[in-house]
């Protein structure tokens, strides 16, 4: 058929009415188990696709989920989404991907055309969204749509999170350092308006407090996660008159950079040097030298957020605070920070 079937071209075929079809279509109890066989039998002959958008607006459910993230081109926010689909799809629900790119404007079309998508809830990791502009996750919120946040959040009331312990996470790779000689640690920073990096800034300011280390301004350097600006970083840090003698990076692919500029330099790691980065990406295990890293267990952040979700949806009807869901890092150290055994 060149014009899509409707459910009055079944109800025709058959010599039934548009409702009974309806019905069967949407499993009503009313309708026997033949006629409901038949319907979907010739539904399937004529090629008959649901309207989901118009069955969403009928059931109010449209058993799709929203998933937003800054970019999906790294492990960790791959192994989330996957942690997320094996959660979500048993149950029924399909997952819809959006990346932000990290800009403003993109994360606030994400959101508006998941709503528009009648989606039944959304899972996102914030970019760099500014203060003003809340209004846009706030609009999320007031429709009663669940929303869960996942690695990167606001405290915004009313709305779950998945994360790990950050400052923990930070705390103890800069306790690691200090153990292995270190006592001029650089540290590479994301962008501390949010508060995953400004907790692993925390982390890694306390350490070196408990362990009686200035804290020196010019080691600390914000960059974006990537091999570049690790490599610029890097470069940088070598022209100081007291360079250091560590790198604690937050990102893997800055760490990869450091190493690579270090490497030019003929500086031996971790003999001379060590470096630690964050994320556990691939590539960190299988290099000449592997390098330290905290896993950020992404699989079971998709898992439990998608658990979050499914708790949300199946409560609707009752008083139920957000959850704050925070995972233990795991320190994964390997041959770029290990001098001593």
């Amino acid at each position: 058929m060149s014009e899509k079937t409707t459910i009055y071209d079944i109800a025709k075929e058959l010599n039934i009415t548009a409702a009974t079809v309806s019905r069967a279509l949407n499993n009503n109890p009313k309708i026997s188990q033949s006629t409901r066989k038949l319907v979907l039998e010739t539904a399937n002959r004529m090629n008959y696709k649901q309207n989901r958008l118009a069955l969403a607006l009928r059931s109010g459910r449209s058993n799709n989920v929203g998933v937003i993230v800054p970019r999906i081109n790294t492990n960790f926010f791959a192994s989330v989404i996957r942690g997320i689909e094996e959660g979500l799809h048993p149950e029924g629900y399909q997952v819809i991907i959006c990346q932000t790119h990290e800009e403003e404007n993109r994360e606030i079309e994400n959101i508006n055309t998941l709503l528009n998508a009648q989606v039944d809830g959304i899972l996102m990791s914030i970019s760099n969204l500014s203060e003003e502009n809340n209004h846009y996750i706030e609009r999320v919120i007031q429709k009663k749509i669940p929303l869960i946040f996942f690695d990167r959040k606001k405290e915004i009331n009313n709305v779950s999170s998945v994360t790990i312990d950050d400052y923990q996470a930070s705390y103890q790779t800069t306790q690691h350092l200090i153990a292995q000689g270190c006592d001029k640690i650089a540290y590479f920073s994301g962008d501390r308006s949010l508060e995953i990096y400004e907790e692993r800034y925390r982390g890694y300011e306390q350490a070196l407090l408990d362990n009686n280390i200035a804290i020196n301004p010019d080691y600390i350097i914000n960059i974006k996660s990537n091999v570049q600006e690790g490599q610029e970083a890097a470069e940088k840090l070598l022209t100081l008159a007291t360079p250091p003698n560590a790198i604690f990076s937050t990102s893997d692919f800055a760490a990869l950079g450091a190493i690579q500029k270090l490497k030019e330099h003929g500086i031996k790691i971790p003999e001379d040097f060590c470096v630690f980065g964050f994320g556990n990406e691939p590539f960190t295990k299988f290099m000449e030298l592997s390098i330290s890293t905290v896993d950020q267990s992404p699989l079971e952040m998709g898992k439990v957020a998608a658990q979050v979700f499914l708790d949300k949806i199946n409560n609707r009807d009752k008083k139920k605070s957000e959850s704050q869901v925070v995972l233990m890092p795991k320190l994964l150290i390997r041959q770029s920070s290990t001098r001593i055994a």
